[in-house]
């Protein structure tokens, strides 16, 4: 099947053509026709499939058909929610991209950055706005937006947007939005609360899954290290030793964890960059450019980050903390091996992650391979219940113990100033 089957006008097939697109993925191949009925949408796909492209493409054409009778293409006709700044930015370039020969403009909205760039874009006029919630708001509360022509609503990444506590925001927008319009939701997994929450939405929705649930793709190759917490940062080292490793996306858990990976990989001499919520908008684009360039080897990523990355060819993937979530394990691998590509994951594993593998085992129902070839393999025993108890029970007094020295040595400092300064 060519794009060409799917009833898409030439404007946009020429822009696709452009790119080097031709044939449609699974979930663009299934979704298009349905959407340029104007069905409302609840579909399922893994990352990396081709979701946006399957959404944009029927919205740019529905706008496109419009312009001949309709003159609000300078208001916000196409509404996009996703959850973080990175994915944003992403749609909204998928969007400038197929509609280059459209005349169809869009604006991105996000937070952690001043808002008059993006509230002069706005005055300016757009047909398609993409925007993380928590901005949205604040500008619609502000006045610079309205929704009350919006015509396509979309609820990108729903799976990771309800993760990330954004379902009050969530439904306070959807408030705002006209009775009659294109709903769709498109998520990588499908649990019961997107469900739920589609059933409150979606009317008469369309049901696309491409895959099934929380799958890996099997042009990703996956393999498992198994060694101790101290020498997990030597591990890492030791795989970079493959200098066909050019590009790697290297996933932890926390953003103190990311920076520390940085830290040691920097005083290896291996360019590396993180990319998490610590780091101002233009760190983090900055760092993402470069890793884009190859002007980096390395980008250390926490998953929040990460959910909108898209590198073109991306084969390498890290997981340098494994996920207490198997579901997130999926998101992540999901990175390499996009649109039918290659792709390799690996994974290094200490023993207090070792039920995490078996739970994401479960999750793709593969066992993982597991590297033999491995200088530092794994010694230690996972700690059972009650150590784990009394290790929480040390650490947290050692923290109270901290703070109560602290606070008294902060005490003494004031005390002592007040003295100086009654001598004077």
């Amino acid at each position: 099947m060519r794009f060409e089957d799917l009833s898409i006008i030439e404007p946009i097939i020429k822009a696709l053509h452009e790119e080097g697109y031709t044939e449609p993925t699974p979930i663009q191949a299934k979704s298009i026709p349905l959407l340029l009925k104007r069905n409302d949408m609840l579909a399922s796909a893994q990352t990396g499939t081709g979701k946006t492209a399957a959404f944009a493409i029927p919205i740019l054409q529905h706008l496109y058909k419009d312009r001949q009778e309709d003159h609000r293409l300078r208001k916000v006709r196409a509404l996009i929610i996703t959850p973080t700044r990175e994915l944003a930015i992403q749609i909204a370039e998928s969007f400038t991209t197929y509609g280059k020969y459209t005349g169809i403009r869009n604006t991105v909205i996000y937070g952690g950055v001043g808002q008059k760039v993006q509230t002069d874009a706005l005055r300016n006029g757009s047909a398609v706005l993409i925007a993380t919630p928590g901005r949205l708001l604040d500008l619609m509360n502000q006045g610079y937006i309205s929704l009350k022509d919006v015509e396509y609503f979309v609820l990108d990444e729903a799976d990771r947007m309800l993760d990330m506590g954004f379902i009050h925001d969530i439904r306070k927008v959807i408030a705002a939005l006209p009775q009659k319009r294109q709903s769709l939701f498109f998520s990588a997994t499908m649990p019961k609360n997107i469900v739920e929450l589609s059933r409150k939405i979606l009317t008469n929705p369309e049901k696309v899954e491409v895959s099934p649930v929380s799958s890996t793709a099997e042009t990703i190759q996956q393999a498992l290290y198994v060694t101790n917490k101290s020498r997990k940062k030597d591990l890492l080292l030791h795989i970079l030793q493959d200098k066909s490793m050019d590009q790697v996306l290297v996933f932890t858990q926390t953003k103190h964890g990311a920076d520390r990976v940085v830290k040691n990989l920097s005083a290896q001499g291996i360019q590396a960059a993180a990319i998490h919520g610590n780091k101002s908008q233009n760190q983090r684009q900055n760092a993402l450019n470069h890793f884009k360039d190859k002007k980096i080897r390395v980008l250390v990523a926490t998953d929040i980050a990460a959910r909108g990355i898209d590198i073109d060819k991306l084969q390498h993937v890290i997981n340098y903390d494994i996920p207490n979530i198997a579901e997130t394990y999926v998101h992540r691998i999901g990175r390499s091996g996009r649109a039918g590509e290659e792709g390799m994951a690996i994974s290094i594993c200490e023993p207090e992650e070792n039920a995490y593998i078996r739970d994401i085992e479960k999750l793709i129902n593969l066992k993982i391979p597991v590297i033999e070839d491995n200088p530092y393999p794994q010694t230690d025993k996972a700690m059972t219940a009650k150590e784990k108890k009394e290790f929480k029970k040390e650490k947290q007094r050692k923290k109270q113990e901290f703070f109560a020295a602290r606070k008294k040595n902060q005490s003494r400092s004031h005390s002592s100033k007040e003295k100086k300064s009654r001598r004077w």
